[in-house]
């Protein structure tokens, strides 16, 4: 018996049914072992030695390849065709070797598509495993480790508020910043056009004011109203011949097939993906046969899938489609990694495949892909030139026509930006022609500044510095939302105050690790690497020589210190010049102190010198960017009975209510619907800081009904159950017959375990298993859940910045603890020590739920673990 070794069971299943009886196929469900995410799982001075740990919810899928490798006479690692691939590969072998159950002959076999041809092809290819591309692996993983794990330490002692930094991540995120800080400092220039509306032989087409008494005009000349209408009144008054029409060919070639990168910017522009979506849908394609592999740099295709393609143009077009040579396409994309075919069709001959997304993205890579081999387009493109009989007055008019479509038949490539005006079509015009001037406009516009990036732009950007790689744009864009450092609004990254300040930290203090050509450096020298090229030790030994000692050097310093180099670092952004010339940096409350950045519990802020006599604040690092005109503390009057300032503050969750100072003082969130306008008033406030409010006793109970205002709005509680309340008003109108009833309903209605319900945010699909990762409310606080396994969020860990990989990690965690936990049956101890990763009923068990997450709260240090 041979046994085969992919990632996914959907892969396996398809691939045993190729390769018959004499062949057993099982999942790995992607990286079976990782480093273990705590201090101490690399060691520099033992040659960069990494300490591995298998995965929880992989013991039972490795006992199951253990067992079967136990009667198998071949090992044949069939994992995805990349430094990725190679890498689960290795792992397996290590661990069977490990168990001392590896077969006597290990062979590796690699395919670009889930086809039988692809696949029969393959096992008659087999290789031995790539070294190189191994030791690639470990020099990156050991890299993004070392990093996350000694810089975020420093971010969280001297950078209050701060999660962490990763060695890719943080330059995407100072790509954001820097493109914000453009957007702020740009300075808007008007200036005007005019546009004379003419026709000809009944087709209308614009003319633009080219040229004004004998000067020719560019596109500033015109900067005021006055010079415009002046400009408008002249062609008005102007009789407006043709003086020249100039026609040219040209010729429009097809883009080459998609690779990792453009697949990402074309399904963002067209489909409105996100980068981490397009490649979910298509993995999922692939597996399915439908596509081939879909991590590449790759712009080439097989010579058989390039007549194939070919094949499919001429039975769906006429000939003239079809070039009289094949196309053959050279990647651009600087540091290349291993090659491998573009992502195209496996059948040419099928134009669709799944439904909904996975229809959509197929769509548009089939067409991509068969458009590659057609013809090119043919254009005419025309340029009119008109002028008054002097010959000082001129206008262009300029428009194209499509000859010839070729490939433009069946697609066209999208664009971050806008078209021309070259793609309008104009009417035929000789030399000589007067056509009619049907009117004359004056339009106002203003220079724009370079827009804020998208996830298409932001890739592209990436691959066009050589930092990363495409294959891990997806998470670092992911981490960058997850952290909260950026925010997407209509499909544009906004960079949130907390990444501003993030990056102004790295910026000042290891400005060489966050530059572009030092990350795209270490990336070739990564290359070289699995290449051959370069020996991996050497590579991070080189990059740990200089990075420990400054990371040890920063930690040195005083938080105070940092702050200080931070407040004059972001001076221009903090205190910018006022239209006055006053003191940005004075006081608007005492009018006496200096305003400086200061370092607190939950983040950075704007505070005055004279504190505590002024206790004016303002925010820095809100979610955004709001508060920055915050005028510190508002008084709104005295409580009656304890004679304490009521103050209305600003922090790190948004506004609130204060009562007192000090460890004594109440305080309260301010919710959004505050009834009679929504204004804060000395009595509404007074009523928040009063909550919970007590209803009174339950007739059937006699406990006590509370209705107070939590986390995820208002609420009654009794007896630790809880019924929602729709508004703020309802926590102090509802009365008691009402409480009772509502509190009935909850019970009555409430969704068992496992049950569907809405979740608070959909995380993803969870790297090991991919099954969807989503955060929902649960009866005893917020808790994650892949449709098999619960696990409650620690009190360590904020729930509005979970990651992914935290997430998975606590459902890992939880999956390992819960069977040892079930106290049912006598026997199931024993049967949770022999499969501890069989924990599918592990939901139904709720007492050990919130004992095993708590076990796991050093994983918010995953936040430390880094991208590829």
């Amino acid at each position: 018996m041979q046994l085969v070794i992919v990632e996914s069971p959907a892969k396996a299943k398809t691939i045993e049914k190729y390769l018959g009886k004499d062949y057993r196929v099982l999942a790995s469900y992607g990286h079976v072992r990782d480093l273990p995410a705590k201090d101490g799982s690399v060691h520099p001075d033992d040659g960069f030695a990494m300490e591995w740990e298998t995965y929880a919810d992989k013991s039972r899928q490795l006992k199951a390849i253990a067992d079967e490798a136990k009667k198998a006479d071949r090992l044949i690692l069939a994992t995805d065709p990349d430094r990725e691939g190679e890498a689960i590969s290795w792992h397996v072998q290590e661990v069977l070797a490990k168990k001392k159950v590896l077969p006597k002959e290990v062979e590796r076999v690699t395919f670009n598509a889930i086809t039988k041809p692809a696949i029969l092809a393959a096992m008659k290819a087999p290789r031995e495993l790539d070294t190189d591309l191994i030791d690639a692996y470990r020099a990156r993983r050991a890299l993004d480790y070392l990093v996350g794990f000694t810089l975020s330490p420093v971010l969280w002692r001297k950078l209050p508020g701060a999660k962490s930094a990763g060695r890719v991540q943080s330059v995407a995120l100072r790509l954001i910043v820097e493109r914000e800080r453009e957007i702020e400092g740009f300075t808007a220039q008007e200036y005007w056009s005019v546009i004379a509306q003419m026709e000809q032989d009944g087709q209308p087409f614009d003319a633009r004011l080219v040229k004004l008494d004998g000067k020719k005009l560019d596109r500033l000349s015109l900067g005021d109203q006055g010079s415009a209408f002046a400009a408008k009144e002249a062609v008005e008054a102007a009789r407006l011949s043709v003086v020249s029409v100039e026609t040219k060919p040209a010729t429009r070639n097809p883009p080459p097939p998609f690779t990792t990168s453009t697949l990402q910017q074309e399904a963002a522009r067209k489909l409105g993906f996100s980068a981490s979506h397009t490649m979910r849908i298509a993995q999922s394609l692939y597996e399915d046969g439908a596509i081939t592999y879909m991590r590449t740099d790759g712009v080439q295709m097989d010579g058989s899938a390039i007549d194939a393609a070919r094949g499919a143009i001429a039975n769906r077009y006429d000939g003239s489609y079809v070039p009289d040579k094949p196309r053959q396409y050279q990647t651009k994309a600087k540091n290349a990694q291993e090659a491998h075919e573009a992502i195209r069709p496996t059948d040419f001959s099928k134009d669709r495949a799944g439904s909904g997304d996975h229809g959509r993205l197929y769509d548009l890579i089939w067409k991509r892909a068969l458009a590659s081999q057609m013809a090119s387009a043919r254009l005419e493109r025309t340029a009119v030139e008109l002028e008054d009989g002097t010959g000082r007055l001129g206008l262009r008019a300029t428009g194209q026509v499509v000859l010839f479509p070729g490939y433009l038949a069946l697609y066209e490539e999208g664009r971050d930006d806008a078209g021309d005006e070259d793609s309008r079509r104009l009417p035929l015009l000789r030399d000589g022609d007067a056509p009619a001037k049907k009117g004359v406009t004056a339009e106002q516009h203003f220079t724009q500044p370079p827009p804020r990036f998208s996830e298409a732009s932001l890739v592209k950007r990436l691959e066009e510095l050589g930092i990363g790689r495409p294959s891990t744009y997806a998470s670092i864009i992911q981490v960058l939302k997850d952290r909260a450092y950026v925010r997407v609004e209509k499909n544009r990254f906004f960079a949130e105050e907390s990444g501003r300040l993030l990056t102004a930290f790295l910026e000042r203090f290891f400005e060489k690790y966050v530059g572009y050509d030092f990350t795209a450096g270490l990336e070739e020298e990564l290359d070289d690497v699995s290449g051959g090229r370069a020996e991996w030790q050497a590579v991070l030994e080189a990059f740990w020589r200089d990075f420990k000692p400054r990371t040890a050097e920063v930690m040195e310093q005083q938080p105070s210190a940092i702050t200080a180099e931070l407040d004059k670092f972001l001076e221009a952004y903090l205190f910018p010049a006022k239209a006055d010339g006053g003191d940005p940096r004075l006081c608007p409350n005492c009018g006496e102190g200096r305003l400086a950045l200061r370092g607190g519990k939950f983040g950075a802020f704007v505070a005055c010198s004279n504190y505590p006599e002024c206790k004016y604040t303002r925010r820095f690092g809100q979610p955004g960017g709001e508060g920055a005109e915050d005028a510190g503390p508002e008084g709104l009057g005295k409580d009656p009975e304890t004679g304490l300032e009521v103050e209305r503050k600003s922090g790190r969750f948004g506004p609130y209510i204060q009562l007192g100072d000090g460890k004594d003082a109440k305080r309260a969130s301010i919710p959004k619907d505050l009834p009679g306008g929504g204004e804060l008033t000395l009595e509404w406030a007074l009523k928040l800081l009063s909550l919970p409010r007590v209803i009174g006793n339950h007739p059937e109970t006699g406990e006590p009904i509370e209705a107070a205002i939590g986390r995820y709005g208002p609420y009654l509680k009794h007896a630790g159950k809880y019924a929602r309340l729709q508004t703020t008003a309802d926590v102090f109108e509802t009365g008691m017959n009402a409480a009772v009833v509502k509190l009935a309903e909850a019970a009555a209605g409430r969704p068992a375990r496992g049950a569907a319900r809405e979740p608070l945010r959909v995380l993803g699909a969870h790297p090991r298993t991919e099954a969807e990762i989503k955060l929902m409310e649960g009866r005893y606080g917020p808790y994650v859940t892949d449709g098999t396994t619960n696990a409650t969020l620690p009190k360590t860990v904020a729930p509005e910045a979970l990651t992914l990989e935290e997430a998975a990690q606590l459902i890992d965690a939880r999956a390992a603890a819960a069977p040892a936990k079930k106290g049912r049956k006598a026997p199931a101890k024993k049967a949770a020590a022999k499969k501890p990763a069989a924990a599918k009923d592990a939901p139904a068990k709720k007492a050990p739920v919130k004992k095993a997450a708590a076990k796991k709260a050093p994983a918010k240090k995953a936040a430390a673990k880094q991208e590829d």
